[in-house]
């Protein structure tokens, strides 16, 4: 992985801007000398950033290392980058990328945050990469797992994963991200990787929505086991590893934004659970649901792959107005019996 020191993270939200944080501690703790340069599309946000090293509107009063700073202007910021980090909307990043190509440095590794599936292509965020900037799978990796932002912002012991089709890169950017708080492993799985960050957060939708409704524990913990099962179906039938499932970027993310109220895909899902129309969900949030926007994109992919999603089809019909938030709960468990073992 050729490391120039200096690393674009584009995106300027809650989680591109913790990863930035992440990169500037990982540096700090080694005694390396690197600079993290964000981009944002607001003024007012990149303002914040160069003059109080603060990101209040997406994480409060969490200070930012002096190493970071930030701009509006795209190819300042990608000027000379070795590592290009992606933090955008997953349904923005292909037109953005057309714009962006001619930036990008030769040899830059380029790392996806995002955990979205393209509408329209059912392509994952690692493809558009590749395909749009067209450069090869071994120079593009994915990082996920638990990923709640504000709680590594907050410094709090976390594990996740990084994954790509060549070994040597999965582990070059895991040391380069590994802070003293953020641990990562690598995988060179990187289709279940991204399924798991994928489908999680349709899941995360259906378990806010009983949450909404006020169901209980046992209904919640229903939903976020067969959501695994549905989830490995999806992944194990693009070509993914079983056992990536049962890790950090399968059944640890899937648990950490089902139960978290910092999860925006568990949020929307309860305020939809709570009455609130789609739109009036989408007008309250500040960030982007993923699983609003990728459920359907699942959906069709499940459907051309003949895979099973029982779970991710309710939320898809309650997204698209066909079904209501009162009949979702019976409808997630009323498949035919079956034994729990069969997939």
């Amino acid at each position: 992985m050729a490391d120039t020191g200096v690393v674009a993270v584009l995106g300027a939200g809650s989680w591109g801007t913790t990863f930035a944080k992440v990169l500037a501690d990982a540096a700090l703790a080694t005694g390396a000398e690197r600079s993290i340069r964000i981009w944002g599309r607001r003024d007012e946000v990149v303002a914040q950033i160069n003059a109080e090293h603060r990101n209040a509107q997406y994480l409060k009063d969490i200070a930012l290392p002096d190493s970071i700073t930030a701009s509006t202007d795209v190819a300042e910021v990608l000027a000379g980058a070795g590592i290009v980090i992606l933090a955008v909307p997953a349904q923005s990043l292909r037109l953005q990328l057309r714009k962006w190509k001619p930036l990008v440095e030769p040899g830059a590794v380029v790392v996806s945050l995002m955990k979205g599936l393209e509408l329209g292509t059912d392509s994952r965020m690692s493809q558009v990469i590749s395909e749009e900037l067209d450069i090869p799978q071994e120079r593009v990796a994915v990082v996920s797992g638990p990923n709640l932002a504000m709680e590594i912002a907050r410094q709090e012991p976390t594990a996740s994963v990084v994954a790509c089709s060549d070994e040597a890169t999965a582990v070059s950017f895991a040391l380069y991200c590994t802070a003293p708080y953020f641990r990562p492993y690598t995988s060179n799985d990187v289709v279940g990787v991204e399924i798991g960050g994928i489908v999680k957060n349709v899941i995360a939708l259906a378990v806010g929505i009983c949450e909404g409704k006020q169901m209980g524990d046992n209904t919640k913990a229903s939903v976020i086991t067969r959501g695994l099962a549905e989830t490995s179906r999806l992944a194990l039938a693009l070509g993914g590893d079983a056992r990536t499932m049962a890790g950090l970027a399968g059944l640890g993310d899937l648990v950490a934004t089902c139960s978290s109220p910092l999860s925006r895909n568990h949020t929307a899902g309860r305020l939809l659970g709570e009455g609130l129309t789609l739109d009036q969900v989408t007008e309250r949030m500040t960030q982007t649901a993923e699983g609003i926007k990728s459920g359907y994109a699942v959906y069709e992919l499940a459907g051309k792959l003949g895979v099973d999603m029982p779970i991710t089809a309710a939320v898809v019909a309650v997204l698209e107005g066909k079904l209501s938030v009162d009949e979702l709960g019976p409808r997630l468990l009323a498949r035919s019996l079956k034994s729990e073992g069969d997939y």
